[in-house]
């Protein structure tokens, strides 16, 4: 558990780093990495890839999702944590703002993700799916 925990900790100070250090630098557009990288703010109202999911539902649905994740944490802890602090990273935006802060783009990824706009939570909740899925459900329950 405190493996689980401690990833979730360092999962959600770093989006909230990540987000302080784009408040700071004003929301403006800038590439790295010779373009690869994008910081483009916008602010996303909706569910991740445009779901059709209500607004409204969303923070009831992420908070039930991530308490059902946590009795499953023994199955990967590491992968558990990373989605827990990246979604509650996204809850916790939801609810005090109403909408989710997306800030990063990959223009040079294969399309259409190019065209996609992430934060750093969202990348912690998909890197932890995929070592939860790469674990393959092996261990104890």
């Amino acid at each position: 558990m405190g493996g689980t925990l401690f990833t979730a900790l360092a999962a959600y100070s770093g989006c909230a780093a990540a987000r302080a250090y784009l408040d700071r630098t004003g929301r403006r557009d800038e590439d790295h990495l010779g373009g690869r990288v994008r910081l483009k703010s916008m602010w996303n109202e909706g569910a991740a890839f445009s779901l059709p999911i209500p607004a409204e539902i969303l923070p009831l649905a992420s908070a039930a999702a991530l308490g059902l994740l946590w009795t499953r944490r023994r199955r990967c802890p590491l992968g558990t944590g990373l989605i827990l602090g990246g979604g509650l990273s996204n809850l916790q935006e939801r609810l005090t703002e109403g909408r989710v802060c997306d800030y990063l783009q990959f223009p040079r990824a294969p399309k259409p993700l190019d065209r996609y706009v992430f934060n750093l939570a969202d990348l912690c909740v998909f890197a932890g799916g995929a070592l939860c899925i790469a674990r393959g459900g092996k261990g104890p329950s």
